[in-house]
Protein backbone atom coordinates (compact mmCIF):
# COMPACT_ATOMS: atom_id res chain seq x y z
CA UNK A 1 0.00 0.00 0.00
CA UNK A 2 2.80 2.25 1.12
CA UNK A 3 4.21 1.83 -2.45
CA UNK A 4 1.22 2.53 -4.48
CA UNK A 5 0.58 5.77 -2.25
CA UNK A 6 4.33 7.08 -3.11
CA UNK A 7 5.09 5.41 -6.29
CA UNK A 8 8.71 5.05 -5.07
CA UNK A 9 10.43 2.22 -3.42
CA UNK A 10 12.69 3.90 -1.28
CA UNK A 11 9.96 6.24 -0.04
CA UNK A 12 7.60 3.27 0.69
CA UNK A 13 10.19 1.63 2.87
CA UNK A 14 10.67 5.16 4.63
CA UNK A 15 7.13 5.33 5.39
CA UNK A 16 6.33 1.99 6.49
CA UNK A 17 9.22 2.41 8.81
CA UNK A 18 7.69 5.85 10.15
CA UNK A 19 4.19 3.78 10.33
CA UNK A 20 5.67 1.11 12.37
CA UNK A 21 7.99 3.31 14.93
CA UNK A 22 4.66 5.17 15.00
CA UNK A 23 2.24 2.02 15.99
CA UNK A 24 5.11 0.91 18.33
CA UNK A 25 5.15 4.37 20.37
CA UNK A 26 1.43 4.51 20.21
CA UNK A 27 0.65 0.73 21.03
CA UNK A 28 -1.12 1.25 24.01
CA UNK A 29 -4.13 2.87 22.49
CA UNK A 30 -4.65 -0.20 20.35
CA UNK A 31 -8.29 -1.30 21.21
CA UNK A 32 -8.45 -4.91 20.41
CA UNK A 33 -11.89 -4.97 19.27
CA UNK A 34 -10.45 -3.13 15.73
CA UNK A 35 -8.79 -4.49 12.87
CA UNK A 36 -5.22 -4.31 13.48
CA UNK A 37 -5.25 -4.19 9.60
CA UNK A 38 -7.68 -1.05 9.42
CA UNK A 39 -5.43 0.33 12.77
CA UNK A 40 -2.03 0.02 10.62
CA UNK A 41 -3.52 1.27 7.62
CA UNK A 42 -4.79 4.26 9.38
CA UNK A 43 -0.95 4.91 10.73
CA UNK A 44 0.18 4.64 7.59
CA UNK A 45 -1.86 6.40 5.78
CA UNK A 46 -1.54 9.52 8.83
CA UNK A 47 2.44 8.84 7.97
CA UNK A 48 1.74 9.32 3.88
CA UNK A 49 -0.34 12.99 4.62
CA UNK A 50 2.53 14.00 6.74
CA UNK A 51 4.84 13.94 3.51
CA UNK A 52 2.32 14.66 0.83
CA UNK A 53 2.15 18.21 3.42
CA UNK A 54 5.87 18.28 3.32
CA UNK A 55 6.82 17.80 -0.06
CA UNK A 56 4.54 18.75 -2.92
CA UNK A 57 3.07 15.72 -5.05
CA UNK A 58 4.90 14.79 -8.42
CA UNK A 59 3.23 16.49 -11.39
CA UNK A 60 1.26 13.60 -13.35
CA UNK A 61 2.92 12.81 -16.45
CA UNK A 62 1.96 14.26 -19.81
CA UNK A 63 0.50 11.82 -22.05
CA UNK A 64 2.92 12.63 -24.71
CA UNK A 65 5.74 11.32 -22.99
CA UNK A 66 6.37 7.66 -22.41
CA UNK A 67 6.29 6.05 -19.13
CA UNK A 68 9.63 4.85 -17.92
CA UNK A 69 9.77 4.20 -14.12
CA UNK A 70 12.71 1.95 -13.26
CA UNK A 71 12.35 0.09 -9.70
CA UNK A 72 15.20 -1.55 -8.20
CA UNK A 73 14.91 -5.02 -6.98
CA UNK A 74 11.48 -6.50 -6.62
CA UNK A 75 8.43 -4.48 -6.52
CA UNK A 76 6.49 -5.60 -3.52
CA UNK A 77 3.08 -5.41 -5.64
CA UNK A 78 4.88 -6.76 -8.41
CA UNK A 79 2.48 -9.45 -9.05
CA UNK A 80 -0.77 -7.62 -9.61
CA UNK A 81 0.40 -4.35 -10.28
CA UNK A 82 2.09 -2.75 -13.61
CA UNK A 83 4.17 0.48 -14.60
CA UNK A 84 0.72 1.37 -16.61
CA UNK A 85 -1.33 0.50 -13.66
CA UNK A 86 0.56 2.52 -11.31
CA UNK A 87 0.49 5.91 -14.00
CA UNK A 88 -3.50 5.21 -14.00
CA UNK A 89 -3.32 5.33 -9.76
CA UNK A 90 -1.62 8.73 -10.42
CA UNK A 91 -3.88 10.05 -12.37
CA UNK A 92 -6.82 9.39 -9.80
CA UNK A 93 -8.25 12.40 -7.64
CA UNK A 94 -6.22 11.63 -4.43
CA UNK A 95 -9.68 10.90 -2.39
CA UNK A 96 -10.42 8.17 -5.13
CA UNK A 97 -7.14 6.85 -5.43
CA UNK A 98 -6.87 6.49 -1.59
CA UNK A 99 -10.20 5.06 -0.58
CA UNK A 100 -9.59 2.39 -3.04
CA UNK A 101 -5.81 1.70 -1.94
CA UNK A 102 -7.57 0.85 1.36
CA UNK A 103 -10.40 -1.59 -0.03
CA UNK A 104 -8.22 -3.30 -2.72
CA UNK A 105 -4.85 -3.65 -1.31
CA UNK A 106 -5.10 -2.96 2.25
CA UNK A 107 -7.80 -5.64 1.86
CA UNK A 108 -10.16 -3.36 4.69
CA UNK A 109 -13.71 -3.73 4.85
CA UNK A 110 -15.86 -1.19 2.96
CA UNK A 111 -17.27 -0.30 6.76
CA UNK A 112 -13.76 -0.69 7.77
CA UNK A 113 -12.40 2.00 5.08
CA UNK A 114 -15.25 4.36 5.54
CA UNK A 115 -14.47 4.30 9.07
CA UNK A 116 -10.79 5.25 9.10
CA UNK A 117 -11.64 7.80 6.41
CA UNK A 118 -14.50 9.47 8.58
CA UNK A 119 -16.86 9.14 5.62
CA UNK A 120 -20.32 7.35 5.07
CA UNK A 121 -20.44 3.86 4.09
CA UNK A 122 -22.05 4.52 1.13
CA UNK A 123 -19.24 7.38 0.54
CA UNK A 124 -16.19 4.92 0.32
CA UNK A 125 -18.74 2.71 -2.24
CA UNK A 126 -19.25 5.46 -4.50
CA UNK A 127 -15.62 6.15 -4.62
CA UNK A 128 -14.48 2.66 -5.42
CA UNK A 129 -16.99 2.28 -8.00
CA UNK A 130 -15.73 5.61 -9.42
CA UNK A 131 -11.86 4.86 -9.06
CA UNK A 132 -12.53 1.27 -10.84
CA UNK A 133 -14.34 3.14 -13.75
CA UNK A 134 -11.83 5.65 -13.97
CA UNK A 135 -8.76 3.63 -13.94
CA UNK A 136 -10.48 0.96 -16.38
CA UNK A 137 -10.54 4.46 -18.88
CA UNK A 138 -7.23 4.76 -18.53
CA UNK A 139 -5.97 1.97 -18.49
CA UNK A 140 -8.28 1.56 -22.19
CA UNK A 141 -6.95 4.57 -23.22
CA UNK A 142 -3.67 3.45 -22.64
CA UNK A 143 -3.78 0.34 -24.67
CA UNK A 144 -5.11 2.23 -27.71
CA UNK A 145 -2.42 4.12 -28.31
CA UNK A 146 -0.02 1.53 -27.89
Amino acid sequence: MAYRMVGDRHEAEDLVQEAYRSAWKSRRTYQPDRSERAWLASILRRRAIDRWRRKPAPAVLSGEAPLEVSVDGADPAGQTFTDEMQHALNQLPHDLRETLLLVVVTELTHQEAADLLGVPLGTVLSRVSRARSRLREFLLAATRTT
